[in-house]
């Protein structure tokens, strides 16, 4: 079992998350930088706590790709900019995560099609579920409405126009549904750059821009 908390603290020594509390769950995987953007747990937590009445576990939770408690978690966050590779049990529990109702949410850090983590989470998205393309998600799609309405499709990132990355505003996210729903979410957007700062800096922005993350977790215990 590898269940720790985001500074390697194992769970039972914290106090194991309730039933009914949202656990921002990273996934950890071996290939790749997966722990960058460490800020972004607590800036959407703190979110989900001002704006709505889910119940949340206060710190991150690290699990890893093979872990036999995936299952418990009806979310995974995923990111980085380096390669993607998944060992043939790992696609094996990530595909029965996704069966079992779980949203893994994947979040290119590189922000563009053609880098090292788009080509490689795509061919591991291929290799992992029977039909592993990933359609463009239409802009009336639930997850734009679960919460906060987003007429537009997602919202754009201050991190499309920056000069790295393929300089385009994907005014699209993508990803696989399992029984009409969402079970794969994939970004091009870099949300987790977008995300990762003190969420007592919010109190500076002219529009929270963690509003779509609130309806990603939304999404992910409604739906």
């Amino acid at each position: 079992m590898n269940l720790m908390s985001r500074d390697e603290t194992p769970i039972e020594a914290q106090g194991r998350p309730r039933s009914s509390e949202f656990v921002f769950a990273r996934l950890r995987y071996d290939s790749g930088d997966w722990d960058y953007n460490p800020k972004v747990a607590a800036n959407i937590l703190n979110s989900v706590v001002e704006y709505t009445t889910i119940q949340v576990y206060p710190e991150e939770v690290v699990i890893g790709a093979s872990s036999d408690e995936l299952m418990a978690f009806p979310f995974l966050f995923m990111t980085g900019h380096k390669l993607v590779r998944f060992s043939r049990d790992e696609r094996e529990r990530l595909r029965r995560f996704v069966e079992h109702g779980g949203l893994l949410f994947s979040d290119d850090c590189n922000h563009d099609v053609n880098g090292l983590y788009a080509r490689s989470f795509e061919e591991e998205m291929k290799a992992t579920f029977p039909d592993g393309t990933m359609p463009k998600l239409p802009k009336r799609h639930p997850v734009y409405r679960s919460f906060f309405t987003f007429e537009d499709g997602p919202p754009t990132t201050s991190h499309e126009l920056n000069g790295w990355g393929d300089e385009i505003v994907h005014d699209y996210l993508r990803g696989i549904e399992h029984a009409r729903r969402l079970g794969v979410l994939y970004s091009n957007k870099d949300y987790g750059c977008e995300w990762d700062y003190d969420w007592r800096n919010k109190r500076f922005q002219r529009e929270d821009n963690t509003k779509f993350g609130v309806n990603v977790v939304v999404y992910a215990m409604t739906s």
